[in-house]
């Protein structure tokens, strides 16, 4: 008896009259609780394995030159910000997949902020790279978002974006992308720090620390306000990778004033001058987000900034028939769904990059441009029996001078 009442449970050590069963083994016992704790335990083993295998985002792990080819399909020059995103996405999802060395060394995240004129490409960039890697990507505005306790919505609802693009699944929204579009609208409003409440401004920046540098935050399941009675789900933000971006208007007066592009002498090459002037964001840096509004805290958790050129005549006239994706490809397209061709004269394609760098609205102003030259043909033609569309450059003009676009001036 005495040898019976010794025995124990070699798991938690309860002693045999502390339970109601204790199962022999060949070197030791187990009891009851165990046992029904290591069943729960290979259940949630089991059921995170099988969500693994299941999960439809499997990391697609590209070199920087393939990432680079892979967007050199679907976005027309913007070589630089190509290279320095390749290398940026790349070195973050190595980090990640990385094994754990003995060493000191821990490898930081590489968040990026791209600046760039509206319709330069900024978005289609991040959208192109989320595509390639198979990563959880959601897009969310930066200008919605207000200081806690304010009319709006909380930053940690950008979290509760991206699990509503995998799904919920946690782990995959853990290693996706976020981009955070219109960064330059949350800049601060004065050149000093605020005495007063920046809701919508400096106080948005601050909310964003923490969540950019890798923290554990607390996501309202569907977005919106917190609320104390509300179950919240719990994201680590470390290995997910954040890209900002905006068209910072005006920052290239910040930029020329700090370069001085207005040197006098012989030996002053002017087209050169004229050239740099034209495209100043290509030397931008830290110094001048800072002047525009942005805090030196936000700043040094986006270590890599990028610029994206403005679009010249070459550029413009390359997105119209070039990428994969390009616009003359989707609407010939969509007017093969109705069993019509579509041809277009060289001439329309000139016509139209012109009337697109003349109303200074990027790629985005080109796809303005085809809609209303072609929106009567769109409107007309489905049902009509007609097999053929031939745009001429006087039909493209007469569409063009009808709508109400060709109103708008420039200064």
């Amino acid at each position: 008896m005495a040898k019976q009442s010794n025995l124990h449970c070699s798991f938690c050590g309860r002693s045999r009259d502390e339970v109601k069963i204790l199962i022999a083994g060949q070197e030791g016992h187990i009891c009851e609780n165990c046992v029904e704790h290591a069943q729960e335990i290979i259940v949630q083993e089991l059921q995170q394995r099988q969500e693994q295998q299941n999960s439809q985002y499997r990391f697609n792990i590209r070199k920087p030159l393939e990432i680079k080819d892979f967007l050199d399909q679907y976005v027309i020059g913007q070589d630089d910000a190509k290279k320095i995103l390749s290398v940026a996405v790349y070195n973050h999802y190595k980090r990640i997949t990385q094994k754990l060395q003995n060493d000191d060394v821990e490898i930081e995240k590489s968040n990026i902020i791209m600046v760039g004129e509206t319709g330069t490409g900024k978005t289609l960039l991040a959208k192109t790279i989320a595509k390639l890697l198979n990563v959880p990507f959601a897009i969310v505005d930066a200008t919605v978002f207000t200081e806690a306790g304010y009319v709006g919505e909380d930053v940690e609802s950008m979290l509760t974006r991206l699990l509503q693009v995998c799904n919920y699944d946690i782990a995959a929204a853990e290693k996706g992308i976020v981009y955070v579009d219109e960064i330059d609208k949350i800049a601060r409003k004065g050149d000093n720090p605020s005495i007063t409440r920046d809701v919508s401004g400096e106080g948005v920046q601050q909310g964003l620390l923490k969540m950019l540098e890798g923290t554990e935050v607390l996501v309202p399941p569907q977005g919106g306000r917190k609320h104390p009675e509300q179950k919240m789900i719990k994201i680590n933000t470390s290995n997910i990778l954040f890209i900002c971006g905006g068209a910072f208007d005006g920052i290239d007066k910040v930029i020329a004033r700090r370069v001085n592009t207005n040197a006098i002498g012989f030996n002053v090459n002017k087209s050169e001058q004229e050239l740099q002037k034209k495209n100043m964001l290509q030397f931008i840096n830290a110094t001048d987000l800072k002047s525009f509004g942005l805090i030196p805290e936000l700043l040094g958790r986006l270590p890599v900034v990028t610029h994206l050129d403005p679009l010249d005549t070459e550029t413009l006239r390359s997105i119209l028939t070039v990428p994969k994706n390009s616009l003359i490809k989707q609407y010939n397209r969509l007017f093969d769904i109705e069993g019509i061709q579509l041809k277009i004269d060289e001439s329309v394609y000139n016509f139209m990059v012109q009337k697109a760098i003349e109303f200074k609205l990027g790629a985005r102003g080109l796809r303005s441009i085809c809609e209303h030259i072609l929106t009567d043909a769109m409107f007309e033609l489905p049902g009509s029996g007609v097999k053929e569309l031939h745009v001429t450059l006087d039909y493209a003009e007469k569409k063009l001078n009808k709508s109400k676009l060709s109103m708008l001036k420039v200064a």
